[in-house]
């Protein structure tokens, strides 16, 4: 496929939400001729009305392009609309943009794999305002042979991940990813409270705070291969020493009025910990917990 082309290359959005609406909107942006679908006809306004073409039906919005793009509220919707077309969809290439389980995009892949159609299962990692950022990511898993044809065209929407012919990966990485945005939105938010009890500005610390988690991140890395191999040596900090120091955050806390269940948890987790013996092992030695 030559440059011109991919730049032009047709695709279709089927559901215009707020996620599928900023999708297809980002491809119009781009330049690619672009044909919309939604149950509610009245949702493609906005996208004819800036270059759009709008499908009477799934099944003609289907036969307008080779690039498939779906955002619908879930995997059932996703079966309802797709299936009465499956021999229209062979040799085309769906992009499952809806969110779901890794075993609900392993049995959407295995079905599309049935019938001869393409299938790429993905994961937004962004809300719509940010999308057409590539300093967003997009996750993509199931067919990297598939992503690297429309890697042009899909990387208007944002940053293209590949992450294996597995397609239950951008799922799987999709639902760990938010754990771990709750994880740290929950523990800025709560030490916000903290440091606000003495009247810090959120934004006075959270200019601290996000410079503070780089080095977060750089622990983790170490972490990470710890976790691989099996072995956590406390060279950095022991748990011990965390368990102490988390004494003085809930101390804190306290003082302040600041509920403090979730410096509790991992109070909880670290003496377990301890308890069998591996107070003198790093932080990472906690995902064992989690494992069980």
């Amino acid at each position: 496929m030559s440059e011109e082309n991919v730049r032009e290359e047709n695709v279709t959005v089927i559901g215009l939400g707020q996620m599928g609406a900023a999708l297809a909107a980002a491809f119009l942006d781009a330049g690619h001729p672009t044909t919309v679908w939604n149950r509610t006809a009245a949702k493609a306004g906005p996208l004819v009305a800036r270059g759009a073409a709008h499908a009477a039906g799934v099944a003609e919005a289907v036969a307008a392009s080779e690039l498939v793009v779906v955002c619908v509220l879930d995997h059932a919707a996703v079966h309802e609309l797709l299936a009465p077309h499956a021999e229209a969809l062979r040799g085309r290439v769906v992009v499952n943009l809806t969110t779901g389980s890794p075993e609900q995009a392993r049995e959407s892949a295995r079905w599309a794999e049935g019938h001869g159609i393409g299938y790429l299962d993905g994961g937004v990692m962004t809300t719509p305002p940010g999308i057409g950022d590539s300093a967003n990511m997009i996750l993509y898993a199931g067919g990297p042979e598939l992503l690297a044809r429309h890697r042009a065209t899909l990387a208007v929407l944002g940053d293209p991940v590949d992450l294996g012919a597995d397609a239950g990966l951008a799922s799987l990485y999709d639902a760990g990813l938010l754990g771990l945005m709750w994880s740290v939105f929950g523990g800025w938010l709560h030490a916000t409270a903290l440091t606000g009890a003495d009247g810090v500005a959120a934004r006075d610390f959270t200019a601290v705070a996000t410079r503070w988690l780089k080095t977060v991140s750089w622990f983790m890395t170490g972490y990470a291969e710890q976790i691989d191999a099996g072995e956590y040596p406390g060279a950095d900090a022991t748990i011990d020493v965390q368990v102490a120091a988390i004494g003085h955050l809930l101390h804190a806390g306290e003082e302040r009025g600041v509920d403090g269940r979730l410096p509790r948890l991992h109070l909880e987790l670290m003496r377990s910990a301890v308890e069998a013996g591996h107070g003198g092992d790093s932080y990472a030695r906690i995902i064992e917990a989690f494992r069980k």
